[in-house]
């Protein structure tokens, strides 16, 4: 297994190398770095110190051979908006994106299987039925329309219609300094955030799951096993459940980029200062070393995300083989 996991690491390193350079280009293309002198009559001189300073006299596999090893060492540039370590930015921004992904993960998965599950056993019932319809509307809506209908609905309604000296939720998430622990004050500021990631995924993965099941609950050795007399729970989730987790497995894999693009709505609606509110900012400033910092690490993320489902995978089936 260890082996394994090294030639996997291995054979990702060429992937990150790639897409920084690409990522590196075109953040060069589309941010002016010299942009602030621009506008100051007489400003050649100054703009060629910072030209030379910043390295842009050479070309850009150069320049960006050359940011790649401070990048690596730690160091990882200043940001022009605030002067600030970007480092320390990425560091103060990631805690409250690591708590909101693990959340909608960790619900997105349980319900998803609970209802995909639900939907292939009990097929074109009334429950079956309603389901799709409810995952039709949660992959049609965006999240932010979905987040706006939940504060109104959970937020301002019950306030405005009991009267409420408190909401029961926040329609701010995590925004006190520090907040964390498994507090009830905790998850109501937790909850709408979570429910706007889950409603979507939970929509494409329940209907992928329900799929998934209803080929295993169709296959030859699912009918021998009900022919022996095995008892029917025992069929479904010993037999059909686990061998439905192998797709299940690589489509919540492949959708971790799709939940990293949701965390930048949900927390520009929620207002969290999180990864994906200082993204919006830093493109909206075109703070360049910032956003060169911030997609290595969404990468390095996607990757580790693969990995792990590569590792889920020999978990899951030992038909599978390492080599």
């Amino acid at each position: 297994m260890l082996r394994y996991l090294a030639r996997r690491m291995l054979g990702s390193i060429p992937v990150l190398l790639v897409a920084s350079f690409i990522t590196f280009w075109l953040i060069r293309r589309a941010i002016d770095p010299l942009a602030k002198y621009r506008h100051i009559r007489d400003a050649e001189a100054i703009m060629a110190q910072q030209r030379k300073a910043l390295g842009l006299n050479h070309p850009v596999i150069v320049q960006w051979w050359s940011w790649l090893t401070h990048f690596v060492r730690g160091d990882w540039g200043t940001s022009a908006r605030t002067s600030d370590a970007v480092s320390g930015m990425i560091q103060h921004a990631l805690w409250p994106s690591v708590q909101l992904l693990f959340w909608a993960t960790i619900a997105s998965v349980l319900v998803a299987l609970m209802l995909g599950t639900y939907s292939a056993v009990k097929q074109y019932s009334a429950g079956d039925y309603f389901f799709t319809g409810l995952s039709y509307l949660g992959i049609a809506m965006p999240d932010f329309f979905f987040a706006l209908l939940a504060i109104g609905a959970l937020v301002t309604w019950p306030a405005v219609h009991f009267h409420l000296n408190e909401p029961i939720l926040y329609s701010i998430g995590l925004h006190t300094e520090g907040e964390s622990g498994l507090s009830l004050d905790y998850f109501r500021h937790l909850a709408l955030p979570v429910l706007t990631l889950t409603f979507g995924s939970v929509a494409s993965w329940s209907r992928f799951h329900r799929s998934a099941m209803l080929d295993v609950l169709n296959a030859d050795y699912v009918r021998t096993a009900r022919a022996k007399g095995v008892p029917r729970r025992q069929v479904i989730m010993r037999h059909a459940f686990r061998n439905a987790l192998i797709p299940f497995t690589t489509v919540t894999a492949l959708d971790t980029a799709f939940l990293i693009s949701g965390v930048i709505v949900t927390e520009k609606i929620f207002s969290i200062s999180g990864m994906g509110q200082a993204f919006l900012t830093a493109l909206g400033a075109g703070d360049a070393p910032f956003l060169l910092a911030w997609f290595v690490i969404t990468s390095v993320a996607v990757i580790a995300m693969n990995l792990l489902t590569d590792v889920a995978y020999v978990a899951l089936d030992p038909r599978i083989r390492l080599s």
